[in-house]
């Protein structure tokens, strides 16, 4: 394993200042690389190459027209800032006075009070939370639940030979997953979908946030008056005490990572299931299984490509690089999961991804995020095992942003198959 570069940090004395001045040169607007436009959308491999040979681990970015950040590109250079919370803290309240107020990323990245934006004890009450509101979800119920919600999906579009699966299968399906597991009734699910798509489009990402903190806080009013067995519910009654705000901020994080992530995580998938002869290249005769092709989807395309942003407290040289206090630093999960130094191209049962991010931050959800999109997916190849692209892969559009990587569509063509009947036996692939 190659030797990571150094990390310097500023020594202070007992008084918590820093006897030697320490400035971070700051780099020129021009030589930062936009990470908010079509062209990265289109093709982010190719950039992050070019970062990686011109800057090395980290590169100067930008993520929305004049709001510079830091993207790291290196794989042991991202775990370690992963794990160093006391340097890498991830509260962005100090960066965000410095952020134009209209700015497209700040309603995606401004504090909350969450446990992706704390640290101690504040983490800690939160992340157990949210934790024990997820882990008591019955994952047996679970595979029953999401075979029940794909079949009339399925059936809306088996007979005819063609679909677009983002918006006749992926999308509905991970809101309707999701709505039960919150407790959510479907017209304030549809509202949290669409408001959390335009926080990480960053396109109306103001009105989207407005929209789904309205429609979030509707939810835990019905879920005060009428609780029931659901993550919602359990958040609001957990022994922590989490106020209606408290409540809202981990909403807002269980919507981002569990609808935006395995809506993306689905449909890369799927998309790598019928390009790659390795899982088919047309879905039938595929060697590898179906929980392959999302650890393969995981470290080259994972559906949240840049995050786990950090702010650190002073600056940090790592390297020959400095980094500007209170600056983002984001992790590139998808650059840093093909670092050339760690990673040879294969990743057959291969699990050393950082896409759900590492450290005290890492996601808490992994095992049931993993099972729904897998039964998903299983769920509509059993259903039509011969689905084709009906486009070029070149002509497939990519939703603009600089965090997700996600497809605007995924148009398919297959041989037109009989509707599915429930119950059925669930077959697995892999």
């Amino acid at each position: 394993m190659p030797t990571p570069p150094s990390i310097s940090y500023p020594r202070t004395d007992h008084l918590g200042s820093c006897p030697v001045a320490h400035t971070a040169p700051e780099v020129s607007t021009e030589a930062r690389v936009p990470v908010h436009t079509p062209e990265f959308a289109a093709d982010p491999h190719r950039i992050y190459h070019r970062m990686r040979t011109e800057f090395g681990d980290l590169a100067p970015i930008e993520l929305a027209p004049g709001v510079p950040a830091t993207l790291v590109l290196g794989y042991q250079t991202a775990v370690r800032i992963l794990h160093d919370t006391e340097h890498f803290p991830t509260d962005p309240r100090t960066w965000q006075t410095t952020v134009p107020p209209d700015s497209p990323v700040l309603p995606m990245m401004r504090w909350h009070p969450a446990a992706r934006h704390s640290t101690g004890p504040d983490h800690q009450r939160y992340r157990q939370a949210s934790k024990d509101s997820i882990d008591a979800v019955d994952g047996h119920a679970m595979h029953t639940i999401v075979e029940e919600l794909a079949a009339p999906l399925i059936n809306g579009f088996c007979e005819s030979g063609t679909a677009e699966l983002v918006g006749n299968y992926a999308r509905p399906l991970v809101v309707a997953v999701l709505n039960q597991i919150m407790g959510c009734p479907p017209g304030i699910g549809e509202r949290v979908t669409a408001g959390t798509a335009a926080r990480f489009d960053t396109v109306d990402a103001a009105a989207g946030m407005g929209l789904l903190r309205a429609a979030l806080t509707e939810l835990i009013r019905l879920k005060r008056d009428h609780p029931g067995d659901d993550a919602t519910s359990r958040l609001l009654a957990h022994p922590h005490g989490l106020d209606d705000g408290e409540v809202l901020a981990q909403l807002l994080s269980f919507y981002g990572a569990g609808g935006e992530a395995q809506l993306n995580l689905i449909t890369n998938t799927l998309l790598l299931m019928m390009t790659d002869e390795r899982f088919g290249g047309g879905l039938l005769g595929g060697s590898l299984s179906t929980r392959d092709a999302l650890d393969e989807v995981l470290f080259h395309d994972p559906p949240i490509a840049n995050f786990c942003a950090t702010y650190p407290r002073t600056p940090v040289l790592i390297g020959d690089t400095w980094l500007p206090a209170h600056q983002p630093v984001l992790i590139g999960l998808a650059a840093a999961n093909t670092d050339p130094r760690i990673s040879d191209g294969d990743h057959t049962g291969n699990r050393s991804h950082l896409s759900w991010s590492a450290g005290p931050h890492a996601c808490p959800a992994r095992a049931l995020a993993y099972q729904i999109v897998q039964d998903a997916i299983d769920q509509l190849l059993d259903a039509v095992p011969d689905m084709a692209l009906a486009v070029p892969r070149g002509e497939l559009v990519w939703r603009p942003g600089p965090f997700h990587r996600a497809l605007t569509r995924l148009p398919v063509t297959f041989r037109s198959c009989p509707a599915v009947t429930l119950p059925s036996p669930h077959t697995a692939r892999g």
